[in-house]
Formats: C-alpha cells, sequence, structure tokens
C-alpha cells in the first residue's frame, strides 16, 4: 500500500515538473508540411515549392527537418507520407512538453482550421499517425476535446504563457468556456505558472484572429520582439499603439519590465485587393540561427533582421523570402513546428 502511494506522489512530482520549452531551447528537428497540388497553393505550387525548399537547406544546416507529404515524394533528412488538407505545421503540430529527466509529453490539440474557417479532419490527424509509425518520440497525450493552434502561443521556458484575448476567445473554438476556465485548462494541460493575455493588435488579413506569433515573440533574456506601427494613417495604427501600451505596462513574474524591441511594419502588400497580415515577427528559432520573413523590402527587411539579432546575439540571422507564403495569409514559423531534444527520431525510414 505504501509503495502504491509512493509511486503515486512520485508521478505527482514529475508531472509538475514538465514545461514548454521556449523555441530558443535545443531542438531536435522542425516540421513542415509540404505543399500539393490538392490545397490552396495550386495556383502557385511551383513557387511556394521553392520557398520551402529554400527553407528546407536553411534548416538542414543546423539540424534535421522532417517534412509530411501528401505522397511519396522526399524533401528532407526525415520524410513521411499521410494525405494533408494544408501546410501550417505550427498550428497542426504536437506542442511538446519536456521535463529535467528528458522526459517528453506529447500533447495533441484538436486543429479546426482556425474556428471551422477551412477543412482541418486530415491535417487534424497527423500527430496520431506520426506517433504510431514511431516519427516521433514521447507520452501521447490527447488534448481533441480542446481547440488550440501553436501559432497561438509563446513561451519563455520558465512557466509564462503569452496568447491573445482576439483568438482564444473567438467563435468556434472552444465556447462556451469563459476567458477564466480557458486561462485555467492552459495553466493545467501545459503545467504554467501563468497566463499573458494581449488584447490589441490583431493584423489586418489574418484568419487566426490574431495568432501571438504574428504580433509578439518572447526572446532569451526577458526580451520582447513586437511590432509597431509608427504611421497614423495605417489603419492598423490605433491596435498597434495599444497593444505597445500593454507591452509597456507588463512585468516578469518577479517584477520586472520587459526588455522591448520594436519591428518595423514591412509596406502594405495586397493580393487583388486585399491586404495580407505580413510580419516580421513570424521568425524562426533554430539550434544557432533565426530564419527570418522578409518582403522584398531591402530597408525594412534590412532594419528587421538587425532587430532580431540583437535578440540573439551569437546566432546566424538568415532571411527568407516570404512573399509567396503571405499569399495565403502565413508566413515563415506558421510553416513549421520544431521538435525540443529526444523527440524526432531522424532514423525513422518508410
Amino acid at each position: 500500500m505504501m509503495s502504491g502511494i509512493f509511486l503515486y506522489l512520485c508521478h505527482m512530482i514529475q508531472k509538475e515538473r514538465f514545461r514548454l520549452p521556449a523555441e530558443w531551447e535545443p531542438q531536435s528537428g522542425v516540421q513542415l508540411t509540404w505543399p500539393h497540388a490538392e490545397t490552396d497553393w495550386a495556383p502557385m505550387l511551383d513557387e511556394i515549392t521553392a520557398t520551402y525548399r529554400e527553407m528546407v537547406e536553411a534548416i538542414e544546416r543546423y539540424e534535421p527537418v522532417l517534412t509530411v507529404n501528401a505522397d511519396h515524394s522526399r524533401h528532407s533528412s526525415v520524410n513521411y507520407q499521410c494525405p494533408t488538407n494544408d501546410t501550417w505545421a505550427r498550428d497542426h503540430g504536437f506542442i511538446t512538453l519536456t521535463d529535467e529527466g528528458g522526459g517528453v509529453r506529447l500533447l495533441d490539440f484538436r486543429f479546426n482550421g482556425w474556428g471551422d474557417k477551412f477543412p482541418a479532419e486530415l491535417d487534424n490527424a497527423i500527430n496520431r499517425r506520426l506517433y504510431d509509425d514511431g516519427v516521433v518520440r514521447g507520452e501521447y497525450v490527447s488534448q481533441l476535446d480542446f481547440v488550440l493552434e501553436g501559432g497561438s502561443i509563446e513561451s519563455d521556458g520558465r512557466g509564462t504563457i503569452f496568447t491573445t484575448t482576439g483568438c482564444l476567445m473567438a467563435p468556434h473554438r472552444n465556447q462556451p468556456m469563459t476567458h477564466q476556465q480557458i486561462e485555467e485548462h492552459l495553466k493545467q494541460v501545459l503545467c504554467a505558472e501563468r497566463i499573458v493575455w494581449i488584447d490589441h493588435g490583431q493584423l489586418t488579413g489574418d484568419d487566426t484572429d490574431g495568432h501571438i506569433d504574428t504580433l509578439v515573440r518572447i526572446c532569451p533574456d526577458d526580451t520582447l520582439l513586437y511590432i509597431g506601427c509608427d504611421d497614423p494613417d495605417d489603419e492598423q495604427y490605433a491596435e498597434l499603439q495599444l497593444m505597445e501600451q500593454e507591452l509597456q505596462a507588463l512585468r516578469t513574474l518577479d517584477g520586472r519590465p520587459y526588455r522591448l524591441l520594436k519591428l518595423p511594419m514591412p509596406k502594405a502588400i495586397f493580393d487583388e485587393g486585399e491586404r495580407l497580415p505580413a510580419t516580421y515577427a513570424n521568425f524562426l528559432i533554430i539550434n544557432g540561427a533565426v530564419l527570418c520573413p522578409t518582403y522584398d523590402q531591402p530597408d525594412l527587411d534590412s532594419e528587421a533582421l538587425c532587430i532580431i539579432g540583437e535578440a540573439f546575439p551569437g546566432r546566424d540571422i538568415i532571411g527568407i523570402d516570404c512573399r509567396s507564403v503571405i499569399r495565403q495569409h502565413g508566413s515563415l514559423h506558421c510553416c513549421t513546428m520544431q521538435f525540443p531534444l529526444n523527440v524526432l527520431n531522424t532514423d525513422f525510414s518508410e
């Protein structure tokens, strides 16, 4: 009897040590879900495929890449074949917790096409298939009764999770749960100490209802990189000014203000008269480097890369032209999902 109680208490203590690591912590690889002719990329498949190849080539200089492919094509060091709806690995991929002893918890949340806007049943099934076929290692934990996209949260690795009210409280996500109920659920399943809600800042043309990874990114040493707007004539000006004021008022868990670095706003990019949600905040942190979206705006691109470099000294800062990706209302971070150490099985072979 005592042995059973002891084991239970040990399990509970171990559970409390799980956390959502920061993106800049060591990784075992990055997932991309490959574009194909049955996706919305069909009219520009050659262009987006070239961008994805550029991403793979850049990432594989530093760590392995898993590509999930709807056919038997091979694009990277680890390839996996299964049917897919689309390509946004950030939002249908595993959200992975780790503990001090090397334990891994693979959280499989429900992806419903950003609030039932787009078909997602195939993408929602990818994680389970990856796990069942041994492509990833860890404890599989179903969270399929709760909608959560990877792009909607940011972690500092020390118990603080950033998110946005606009996204998590948007229709067709987790109603009828209240703001407080969602916060308590996130704290429990992500083993977090606090949830920081950002109430302002959604970009025009954003299908996600305001993902945090388009607006504010957590960086080492209590630094926040965020997008700003200094043009009063820009339709996004008022919201981004209010967001900036929110960030200025925020404090760390130990009561200190964050170091704030403001990224420039790209000049407005339009597709068939519709403004696209271009942002420099949608960068990907990998082992030894940061991959940053660029938009063929040399002065602004250069300024953004320099500011991102301030937040990540000692890492290579690499620009990736994301003019193709933004035409489907996403950018570089949206296309990718990193795996912490001990997760990606690089020996997997179909």
